[in-house]
């Protein structure tokens, strides 16, 4: 069945839903992790200018920050307190607008204090005036997309798909749980040692759950080898008892924490720290190369490869359409009787009005029995809905209403 207004196509999934698969993995990189640090940096650079360009001159001007690169620092750990050798950096990258209806907008400076301001708020040990450097490179932008920006009518600026899917599966639940156990304000007054860099990959196999968790721990803290260990075993203890207390379908739980550990090899053989993430000393990080915009990275699930972090949310659809699919899948699933899982791709055309996609279709698991026409037509309600309230879904982005990472 096809919507005569909008290009809306309702279809029966192929695959069964994702509980009833035999395998399945999901990753989840925590605040901490180079990856996330980077996509939640730029998005606050987004926000903060969205926020200047609607004060300095009534609308957001174009802009782009998704090319953001964290460059690793260099570090020494060590039981009782290591150091840092050399600062992390932080490049800003892509398009901005300086200069709109003769006013001057401080992009460069904008961007480094949103930078700072989120660090400062999220990672408990760095600094960013002593361990962060930072380089602007974002520069103007083409004549052409910023007079877009000035039309009435905003049409999409790429060709492009985003998809999303609801409800997550217990396996999604219980790796995005986990992390933000480990990173919530009661496990680190409990585990001060437990830095930000958390890195979770969930596996299930049939109704056997194992995650695999990399926790940088914070050198200060630990006064010696034996007691990195026991806090290691005591975390462990503790975290799974907590899935255990979450867990609603999963039949075993296994929790392995900084597998590559090594009693033998004393401090050489522990996951140490001197800030509690891994951007100290090993590893860099890249706006899109972490979560999905659900927060997790569901290697089973269809996805896009647009890194919504850091686009504007008035017509980059990588942005706009990625966060809706996942926002429109979750209304379908909640309120349409019947529907077990639901997938939503939302597939753009440059130019086109970013309420009008190409073609906007969802792929439905549906209970036995249940009444797929009536089923049909109030997704295609749902769709046309949000479709057609795009544009203050775009200013709930512009304001940071909705998670990007």
């Amino acid at each position: 069945m096809m919507n005569s207004a909008r290009n809306i196509v309702i279809g029966r999934a192929q695959a069964c839903p994702m509980e009833e698969q035999q395998i399945e993995l999901v990753e989840r990189k925590g605040t901490g992790h180079p990856d996330t640090i980077c996509d939640s940096i730029m998005e606050a650079v987004c926000l903060d200018l969205c926020r200047e360009y609607r004060n300095a001159v009534g609308h957001i001007c174009h802009h782009n920050i998704d090319k953001g690169l964290l460059v690793a620092g260099r570090s020494l750990p060590e039981t009782g307190g290591g150091k840092m050798l050399e600062p992390m950096k932080i490049v800003f990258g892509d398009r901005a607008t300086y200069t709109c209806d003769g006013k001057l907008i401080a992009v460069g400076e904008i961007a480094e204090s949103a930078a700072k301001r989120w660090i400062r708020t999220n990672l408990r040990f760095v600094d960013p005036d002593e361990h962060v450097l930072f380089q602007n490179e974002i520069k103007p932008g083409s004549p052409e997309l910023t007079d877009a920006f000035s039309r009435t009518l905003i049409g999409a600026n790429d060709t492009s798909v985003g998809v999303g899917y609801a409800p997550l599966s217990e396996t999604e639940r219980l790796v995005l749980a986990a992390e933000h156990y480990l990173n919530s304000p009661g496990l680190k007054d409990s585990f001060p040692e437990v830095g930000e860099d958390i890195k979770i990959m969930g596996y299930r196999s049939g109704r056997t759950l194992t995650l695999t968790v990399a926790a940088a721990f914070v050198d200060r803290y630990i006064r010696e080898p034996g007691m990195y260990f026991e806090q290691k075993a005591a975390l462990q203890e503790l975290l799974l008892k907590y899935i255990e207390s979450e867990n609603r379908l999963i039949d075993t739980v296994r929790i392995e924490i900084n597998t590559l550990d090594d009693p033998s090899r004393g401090e050489g053989g522990m996951y140490l720290t001197v800030l509690g993430t891994s951007a100290e000393g090993g590893d860099g990080g890249q706006v899109g190369r972490g979560n999905r915009v659900n927060g997790i990275i569901p290697f089973n699930r269809p996805q896009t490869t647009e890194a919504a972090a850091g686009k504007n949310p008035v017509n980059h659809v990588g942005k706009i359409y990625n966060i809706l699919s996942h926002e429109i899948a979750g209304r379908i699933h909640r309120q349409t009787p019947g529907v077990r899982e639901a997938t939503v791709y939302l597939c753009s055309q440059i130019g086109r009005p970013i309420d009008q996609p190409l073609i906007a279709t969802a792929q439905l698991c549906t209970e036995p029995g249940s009444d797929f026409e009536e089923i049909r037509k109030r997704a295609s309600e749902i769709i046309d809905s949000e479709l057609e309230g795009i544009g203050a879904f775009s200013v709930h982005l512009s304001e940071g209403l909705y998670r990007v990472c």
